[in-house]
């Protein structure tokens, strides 16, 4: 999938976990639905890191770039070093170690330690982070007109605003673990949501997206699951603009009215 789609499915599926935490009487506060949204909507374009030409290589300037070429080169290594006998090997990382449940699991965990150990510095960051990203993936035809400031001003700005609301009593710091230093534990949850809902999207594709590794099937160690053949799509193809994002939209709309208790209340 292409960025704008990755972004908005990202947004889609927390919108979904709303709605289930509605439905099991445990609503999130309104702050909790809107800011966890515009994170996995951010954290959806994050494993792409592995590939120097993706959307997010473009949102912090040289300093995305050069993470992209690390991230490049780490996946490469370690695909190269766990692959199976039958599995060529690549000189290039794109859809490896970033397309993985145990990555998806790692950047959620450390950047929910991060928010638990540093405080409002950690949470500000993880919130500019990924409001920037989300402007890149939900408004990607402006921000691709846009500077680079003003994209970086506009995530600035939307973070210390939201981690202001979230701050005020009643609001959502404290929804999920409500231990003292622990009230922005739950940040993780959309960054991994958001990760892994990318993979799933890649799955989608022809390619298809090795989510299980190393979990080795059909002896492979990175094998590459996805949909039935004829099911496949190419990235960026019609019924990627056409039909599945139309279809999101549609689906978030749902789900946002009865994660706000508009509607099933």
């Amino acid at each position: 999938m292409m960025g704008p789609a990755h972004s908005l499915s990202g947004a889609v599926a927390w919108v979904g976990v709303g709605a289930a935490a509605a439905a099991f009487d445990h609503p999130m506060p309104w702050p909790v639905v809107v800011v966890g949204a515009l994170i996995c909507a951010g954290a959806a374009l994050a494993p792409d890191l592995d590939q120097k030409s993706a959307t997010i290589s473009r949102a912090f300037g040289p300093f995305s770039r050069a993470l992209c070429g690390l991230i490049d080169a780490l996946s490469t290594a370690v695909y190269n070093a766990t692959r199976s006998r039958g599995e060529r090997r690549r000189s290039g990382g794109h859809r490896t170690l970033t397309h993985t449940w145990p990555w998806a699991v790692f950047i959620g965990v450390g950047f929910s330690a991060a928010a638990v150990f540093w405080g409002r510095w950690a949470v500000l960051g993880i919130l500019f982070i990924h409001m920037v990203l989300a402007v890149e993936g939900l408004l990607w035809r402006m921000a691709r007109v846009s500077s680079d400031v003003f994209v970086w001003l506009l995530g600035a700005t939307a973070a210390w605003i939201l981690a202001e609301v979230l701050d005020r009593p009643g609001n959502g710091a404290d929804w999920l673990f409500t231990g003292d230093g622990q009230e922005y534990l739950w940040l993780g949850l959309p960054i991994l949501l958001g990760a892994m809902v990318h993979n799933i999207g890649d799955a989608l594709t022809v390619s298809g997206c090795p989510i299980l590794w190393p979990i080795p099937i059909a002896g492979k160690r990175w094998y590459p699951l996805g949909t039935p053949r004829f099911m496949r799509f190419r990235a960026g193809a019609w019924v990627e603009s056409n039909v599945i994002m139309p279809a999101f939209m549609v689906l978030g709309g749902a789900g946002g009215l009865v994660a706000l208790g508009i509607i099933g209340g």
